[in-house]
Parts: C-alpha cells; sequence; structure tokens
C-alpha cells in the first residue's frame, strides 16, 4: 500500500514543502507539496535527495570504534559509557577546556539536536566551544545583540511586498535564501520586477541570481563597506534620510551623518570598482521608494571587514524608512519564540588562549581552533566533540586542523558518515536520519518571509538498535553528570523517573508543544485551549500559515531602554581601520598584488554534506576555478587547464574555467568540496572529490571585530607550473 507523507525539506534554509510517496521503508516518489502555503510546490534538486540520504549504504546506522586502521561495531552501552568516561577523564587531568566542541549546520536542521545543544554544553562547562556560525552569520549576530538586544533579534527582508530590493554578496537563485527562508525565492523575485519593482544586486561574480534582478554591477571583494557608507552619504546629503515612525526609539542616530563622509563618491568608485553615477542611482533610488529594502549575505559576511557591512546595511534600512516597516527590513513572530526562553547574547567575557579572540554568544571564533589544540600549555584543547560538522572542508586553513585532530587524546563524532573530518574520531554515534523522526524548524522559521509553522511526525520508523540525536546527547549527558557525581535535584530525579515511564514527556515533541503553548499564538496548557499547540499543529500537514510580516517595534526590541542602538562604540571605532585600509594604503599594499579568491555554493549542495548523492553530483564538474578572459590571458590559462592556486596558507590545484561572470581580479572556488582524502568512506563523495577551497584560506585573516573568518577576499597567487 502506497502512502503520502508531506514534510518540510530540511536539507537547506528554504523549509519548502515535500510530498512524499513511500510504501513501508521503500521511497517512491519525492515531489514539491503545492498545499504548503511558505513553499507553494517549490522544490530543488536537494528535496528529491532526501531519499538518497536514507538509502545510501554508505550512511552509519551503528557505533563505530576505531581499531588501528579499521573500524569495528560497539554496543550503544559500550560507545556511550566510554565515550562519557573519556571525556571526564580528560578534563579531571587537564582542567574543563581540555575538552572542545564543534557544532556544524546540520545540528539546527534537526530539532532533537538543537533542543540538546544547551543541556550537553552545560554538562560539560568547557569555554572552548565553536560552530559553523563563525564562518558564516556571526557579522549579522553580533549587530543584531549591539543593536537589538539578541543575537538571534533577525532581520528579514519583506521581498513579497517591496519595490526595490538592493541586494549584496547573496546568492538566493542558489541558496534558495540564507538567512530569509523564502520558499520558491526565484518566483518571489520574479513577481518584484513583474509589478514594476526593481532589484539591483551587487557582486563579484554574476551569479545564478543575476538571471532574476534588474541589475548587476561587479564588486571588488571586501569594500562592500566602502560602498554602503557612500550610499549612506548621498542619503544624508540630498536630505533623503527619514527613519520615521523610529525616530523616538533612535539612540547615536546623530553620530550617523558624519560616518558617512570619510569616503567621497570619487574614492568609493575608486575602491569598489562601482562609478559614483552608479552609486548615487542606487541610493536615490533606494530612498524613494514607496516599500524599499537592503539586504547583504554571505559574501559580505564572511569577509575582513563583515561586522561593518551588517551594521551599515542595518543602518541604511532604518535612514531611508524601510525598517519594521510593509516591504522592508522586518522581524518574524515566531510561533516558538526561541528569543524570550534562550540567551540573548554576550561578547568579551573571555577570551581564546592563544590569540586572545572575543567570545561571541558563549563560542569562540572556529578560525582559531586548529591552533588551540596544537598549541602545548594549561587550557590546551586534548579533546574534541564534532557534531554534525566537518570542519575539515568548512573552516579556514582545513589542512592545519586536520593535522591537529591526529594529536588529540580523544575524538568522538556525532555524525552518519565517516568524513573527512570524523575519520580521525576514536567513537563515532550515528543518529537516526531525517525521515526517521519529527521534525520542526526551531530555527529558520525565525527567518521566513511570513509566519509560519509546520511539524512533520516520522515517516519512517527506524531500524532495531538505532537512537535519535535526542536519545544520543541524553545519555551522554546522563552519564557525564554522573561521573562528574552531579547529584540531581529532586524536580529533576521526579521528571526523570515520568520520562521513563511515559516516553513522550522526554522528547523533543514535549519540549515544541510546550514551546508552541507558550509562544504567541498559543493559548496555555488548559485541555481546550483554542491556541497553537502540536495537537493542533498535526491536524495541518502542509503547515499553517500565520500571517505576513507586521511592524513589531518597539516591543520586539530586546535592548534595556528599548531603543535602537544605531552607533555601537565598537562599530564606529572600527570605521578607522576601513580608512586605514582603503584610503591610507597605497598600490603596493598585498592585496593589490594578488588575485582575490571568493566562494560559491551550487544549488545541488549544502556544504559539504550531500555530496555521497549520485543525483546531485552527476554531471560536469562544477568544482572548477573561475577566471575572468582578461585575468587568464596575461597568464596563458585556457579553459580546463590545471592550475596552481597559492596563498599564505597552502597551495592546491584547481581546473581552471574562463567566464566574463567574474570581475576583474577575482577568482571562485566552490565551498565544500575536496574528498580526495583518505580514510573516509563515502564512496561517491571520492569519485567527484574536486578541492577544498579551505585549504587556501587563511585562519589568520579575520573579522578582527567578532572574530569571523574572512574566507571571502583572500589575496592568491596562480601558475601553471606542474
Amino acid at each position: 500500500m502506497i502512502d503520502t507523507h508531506f514534510r518540510t525539506c530540511s536539507l537547506c534554509e528554504a523549509m519548502c514543502g515535500l510530498q512524499i510517496e513511500h510504501e513501508g521503508n521503500i521511497i517512491k516518489s519525492v515531489k514539491g507539496d503545492v498545499d504548503d502555503p511558505h513553499s507553494r510546490g517549490h522544490i530543488c534538486p536537494k528535496g528529491v535527495a532526501i531519499q538518497d540520504l536514507h538509502n545510501d549504504p554508505d550512511r552509519l546506522k551503528h557505533p563505530m570504534k576505531r581499531d588501528g586502521e579499521r573500524w569495528i561495531k560497539i554496543s550503544w552501552q559500550k560507545a556511550l559509557d566510554e565515550t562519557a568516561q573519556r571525556l571526564v577523564d580528560v578534563q579531571k587531568k587537564h582542567g574543563r577546556d581540555a575538552v572542545a566542541t564543534y557544532w556544524g549546520n546540520p545540528s539546527v536542521h534537526n530539532m532533537g539536536t538543537a533542543f540538546m545543544i544547551s543541556p550537553f554544553n552545560r554538562a560539560l562547562k568547557t569555554k572552548n566551544n565553536y560552530t559553523a556560525t563563525s564562518v558564516d552569520q556571526m557579522p549579522h549576530q553580533f549587530v543584531q545583540y549591539l543593536m537589538y538586544g539578541n543575537s538571534l533579534l533577525f532581520t528579514i527582508p519583506d521581498i513579497d511586498r517591496t519595490d526595490y530590493m538592493l541586494m549584496l554578496g547573496a546568492n538566493p537563485a542558489a541558496s534558495n535564501g540564507s538567512l530569509w527562508s523564502s520558499g520558491d525565492v526565484k518566483k518571489r523575485m520574479t513577481e518584484v520586477t513583474k509589478r514594476g519593482g526593481k532589484i539591483i544586486l551587487i557582486d563579484p561574480r554574476r551569479t545564478e541570481t543575476a538571471k532574476f534582478v534588474t541589475k548587476h554591477h561587479f564588486i571588488k571583494p571586501a569594500t562592500d563597506a566602502v560602498l554602503l557608507l557612500a550610499i549612506l552619504r548621498v542619503i544624508f546629503e540630498k536630505n533623503l534620510a527619514n527613519p520615521a515612525h523610529l525616530e523616538p526609539l533612535l539612540k547615536g542616530w546623530d553620530e550617523i551623518e558624519p560616518l558617512s563622509k570619510i569616503f567621497s563618491l570619487e574614492d568609493a568608485a575608486n575602491v569598489t570598482g562601482i562609478s559614483a553615477a552608479v552609486i548615487e542611482n542606487i541610493a536615490v533610488e533606494l530612498a524613494s521608494a514607496n516599500a524599499g529594502v537592503c539586504y547583504g549575505r554571505m559574501g559580505v559576511s564572511t569577509q575582513e571587514f563583515g561586522t561593518l557591512c551588517q551594521w551599515l546595511i542595518q543602518v541604511i534600512n532604518i535612514a531611508t524608512g524601510n525598517f519594521d516597516r510593509t516591504g522592508g527590513m522586518m522581524f518574524v513572530k515566531p510561533a516558538v519564540d526561541l528569543l524570550k526562553a534562550g540567551s540573548r547574547g554576550s561578547h568579551n567575557s573571555y577570551q581564546s588562549r592563544v590569540r586572545r579572540l572575543p567570545e561571541f554568544d558563549r563560542e569562540l571564533p572556529s578560525a582559531a581552533l586548529a591552533e588551540e589544540m596544537t598549541t602545548p600549555g594549561e587550557g590546551q584543547i586534548k579533546a574534541f566533540i564534532s557534531t554534525a560538522g566537518n570542519p575539515v572542508l568548512s573552516t579556514p586553513n582545513g589542512k592545519r586542523l586536520e593535522g591537529a585532530l591526529d594529536g588529540l587524546d580523544f575524538m568522538v563524532a556525532i555524525d552518519f558518515y565517516i568524513n573527512e573530518t570524523t575519520c580521525h574520531a576514536d567513537i563515532i554515534l550515528p543518529p537516526t536520519g531525517p525521515l526517521e523522526h519529527g521534525h520542526y524548524d526551531l530555527i529558520f522559521n525565525l527567518f521566513a518571509v511570513r509566519n509560519v509553522a509546520k511539524y512533520s511526525g516520522a515517516m519512517l520508523k527506524p531500524a532495531p538498535g538505532t537512537k535519535s540525536d535526542g536519545q544520543i546527547f541524553r545519555g551522554l549527558i546522563e552519564r557525564i553528570n554522573r561521573l562528574n557525581g552531579k547529584k540531581k535535584k529532586f524536580t529533576a530525579r521526579l521528571w526523570s523517573g515520568l520520562g521513563k515511564i511515559i516516553p513522550y514527556l522526554s522528547s523533543a515533541e514535549f519540549l515544541l508543544d510546550l514551546g508552541l503553548r507558550m509562544g504567541p499564538y498559543g493559548k496555555g496548557f488548559l485541555p481546550f485551549a483554542k491556541g497553537l499547540s502540536l495537537r493542533r499543529l498535526r491536524r495541518h500537514p502542509h503547515g499553517l500559515d500565520l500571517g505576513a510580516l507586521e511592524p513589531s517595534l518597539p516591543g520586539r526590541l530586546f535592548t534595556k531602554d528599548k531603543k535602537i542602538n544605531m552607533a555601537p562604540e565598537i562599530l564606529r571605532n572600527d570605521i578607522a581601520r576601513l580608512k586605514e585600509r582603503y584610503m591610507n594604503s597605497g598600490p603596493t599594499h598585498e592585496h593589490e598584488q594578488s588575485l582575490l579568491l571568493i566562494g560559491r555554493r551550487h544549488i545541488r549542495t549544502n556544504n559539504s554534506w550531500m555530496h555521497n548523492s549520485q543525483r546531485l553530483v552527476k554531471g560536469k564538474n562544477r568544482c572548477t576555478l573561475m577566471i575572468n578572459p582578461y585575468d587568464a590571458g596575461k597568464r596563458n590559462i585556457i579553459t580546463g587547464q590545471s592550475i596552481s592556486v597559492s596563498s599564505r596558507s597552502g597551495s592546491i590545484r584547481a581546473i581552471a574555467e574562463i567566464t566574463d561572470d567574474i570581475n576583474r581580479g577575482v577568482v571562485s572556488l566552490p565551498h565544500g568540496w575536496g574528498h580526495h582524502r583518505p580514510g573516509t568512506t563515502m564512496k561517491i563523495a571520492s569519485a567527484h572529490a574536486g578541492v577544498s577551497i579551505n585549504d587556501i584560506t587563511d585562519e589568520l585573516l579575520i573579522d578582527p571585530v567578532c572574530g569571523n573568518a574572512a574566507v571571502n577576499g583572500v589575496p592568491v597567487t596562480i601558475n601553471t607550473n606542474e
């Protein structure tokens, strides 16, 4: 008998609805759910490939332990007991901070893992916590923390009602929307232009998104902050600044106009490669639009001035009256409001041991991970826990980290693949697959273009002897606490006992139900309350549309004075670094003597974790080095040629792809490849190895304000020598 199951795809941020037909554990078809109010039937190749993840023979289903050069299966009890014991032993011998954690992006695509991150960190009590955040969106969150009082208070472009969109360093046609969950984003962009609106794209590469916009302009990598300051200058000089209803909420507003005068339009044009006339036109059109919005993503975050960029984007939206306004930049009203339940953020309450880099949100920059493992002394990392991540391929100078992992006393991975990182583990604890447990997007509903909520129950029954992410972490937490002699409080013992009698009480679904009932659409815990609950959500398998984004200030602010901090001191001070970098450095600056490397992604991949699907990696080689015909001609390079690409941190060989879709002076490699390393068991990935861009990104090149890795704008040299 063929059953139909409706689900949210968990393989990227877009939250697209899936309609899956299956007969028992056999998947017959996967297609877009036309009745999903968020994605409206849209589906990308990754959604179809979710079945490949379930069926993959390389996916682990039982705990594995290293035995010399081979792996052996062990029981769950032995795996959890040994893991907890060895972690506790390392901490007792070397101190709490001798154990480090790393959480990869898939962690926040999984409800069970997301609920367990905080309890697990509390059990370990280590300061050495690292995540993919600091090679991605940390500048966004840092700016939100400084300006609005909460690092999770993301601002979302209201694309469905905007007339003008200025987009910098973003490629939603490939990402499906990033920190901007917008299922069917290509159609949404097309609808903007169909109704007479404009989308202006600023990017060093003519990306897939350029096909859906009004105009694309090349820019030199890492100069976006100069462009944004110049746009602000025009807005003030032409008396177009009008924060409208927000003006009474703005603290430090008077400090913005003087800062905007740092660069003249001519200086900005020379630095960015965008003419003064174009800069002025963009500023005037954005400020004059009935509803406009400025949005920037990976390209402006993962650079040396990423925090400045994200701050100036917020300032421009506020200055033009396009903040907390229909068609502008707005806040979501999520059904499960994590902002009220969790920490609002922290900064520089402690620093990394070697480089003294500041913590943010209780985590340290991932660019410091390898040096913290290899530098002797008190606090050196001796044990490592990697969850749903592959930092060897996804953090800067992966080769250095790869070597550091081999020097650890102990490593455990919570992952269902033996990949380029987990192959260095002593024990691997594989969780069940995404179709074998319930799903709710706790994080990505914070980014949605509309207020939506959707729960998908488990579609397939887990195989006997397998454990979910939540079960794995609960098992480790209980053992670590017991080994540390931590006694449960009476209420905790009572709840644990009830959980054993009624398993639902210890499940992620129970926590989700609490969150829904306590959220803005819930009505509490009375049996007949008509508010939103998990029980009600289950009755809507396609999901619930809870309405368009609405103005929400000052109520949504988390600052103590309920004001928007327009000019945080740390950001004002960083303007001097920007000025020094571009106004006072002559043409002999090291960056000017090199090509600048940027990353890119493809709609068929999501970092490194979907490369073991044949349907996603088949076809032409997409792991190529894009280079402009002018730069290729100067070096006598032809398409298909193998060339050496070198930076301070290393050298790789890549296949040249000559194209005028890349700006002069810029080269581009995709992110997430490099499956040639020995030790992995991922057969398809190995057959489509590619090269890792992070073998030549530089762990010393960071945005010093928040510690985010600057993996875009890396100076490189290329040559054709074998």
